[in-house]
C-alpha cells in the first residue's frame, strides 16, 4: 500500500537564542506512516511534541534530520527538502491543516475566508462560495454572520470557520490540531461526520484529539509521541 505520509527517523530540537542558545529536545528517531482512509490520533503527555509533529509535517517547523514524505499527486515529495514554491503547491492541493487558532486578514467576510482555499485550487469563485456557505451552515454559523469578519466572532465560532476553511477542499491529507476543543456537543458531532466523510473518500488524517469521545469515534489507531528522554 502507498502511504500518504511517511515520517522517517525525525529529530527535532528547539534552540532558545535568547537564553544562551539552550537546546530543548522534542523528539528523536520518530517514524510514522499513514495510509489512505486512515485517521491516526497522536497522544502523549503535554510537551511531548504532538503539535510540533503536525507543524513539521506541514513544514511550519524544520526538524534537524529525518524525512517527511508526502504523496503529492502522482509522486512522493520530501517536504523537508522541497522548495518553498513546492511546499505552497502541496498546501494548496494536497494537505489541509486545522490549527488551534484562526489567522485571517481583518475585515474579510467569513464566507470569503472559507472559500479562498478552494478558489486557490482553480475552482470558480461562485462555486467555492456556495460550498463555503453550505459548510458554514452545516457548522451552525448563521447566515447573518457570513458577511462579517471572523475576528468579531466568539472563540467557538472562529474555530468552526477554521474547520470549514480546511474541509472546503477535498484534501488527500488533513492535519487536525484539537479541532473540537472549543465546540459544543452538536458541532463536535458534525466534525466527527466531516472526518468520517474524509476517511471514506480516502483521505489520510493525523490529529490531536483531547476529547476522548471524539478520539474514539474517529481514530483507527493511536500513535504515542514520546518525550525525547523516553524515546532515547
Amino acid at each position: 500500500m502507498t502511504h500518504m505520509i511517511e515520517v522517517t527517523e525525525l529529530h527535532k530540537t528547539f534552540t532558545l537564542h535568547t537564553q544562551g542558545g539552550t537546546s530543548i529536545p522534542v523528539f528523536d528517531q520518530l517514524s510514522l506512516a499513514v495510509a489512505p482512509g486512515e485517521c491516526v490520533a497522536l497522544y502523549g503527555p503535554s510537551g511531548a511534541g504532538k503539535s510540533t509533529l503536525l507543524r513539521s509535517i506541514y513544514a511550519n517547523y524544520r526538524p534537524q534530520s529525518g524525512a517527511i514524505l508526502i504523496r503529492h499527486g502522482d509522486r512522493t515529495v520530501d517536504i523537508l527538502a522541497a522548495a518553498p514554491r513546492e511546499v505552497l503547491d502541496i498546501r494548496r492541493h494536497t494537505m489541509g491543516y486545522v490549527s488551534q487558532f484562526l489567522r485571517v486578514i481583518p475585515r474579510i467576510p467569513a464566507v470569503d475566508v472559507v472559500a479562498d482555499p478552494l478558489i486557490q485550487t482553480g475552482v470558480a469563485s461562485e462555486v467555492a462560495k456556495e460550498r463555503a456557505v453550505a459548510l458554514l451552515e452545516r457548522l451552525r454559523i448563521p447566515a447573518s454572520l457570513h458577511q462579517l469578519a471572523p475576528a468579531t466572532f466568539s472563540g467557538g465560532e472562529q474555530q468552526r470557520v477554521n474547520i470549514a476553511r480546511c474541509f472546503v477542499v477535498d484534501y488527500p491529507i488533513l492535519l487536525l490540531d484539537e479541532p473540537t476543543a472549543s465546540l459544543d456537543a452538536r458541532n463536535r458531532e458534525t466534525v466527527i461526520e466531516l472526518i468520517g466523510e474524509a476517511k471514506a473518500r480516502g483521505a489520510a488524517l493525523v490529529g490531536i484529539f483531547h476529547d476522548d469521545e471524539v478520539r474514539e469515534a474517529v481514530a483507527d489507531r493511536l500513535f504515542e509521541v514520546e518525550t525525547y528522554q523516553a524515546a532515547a
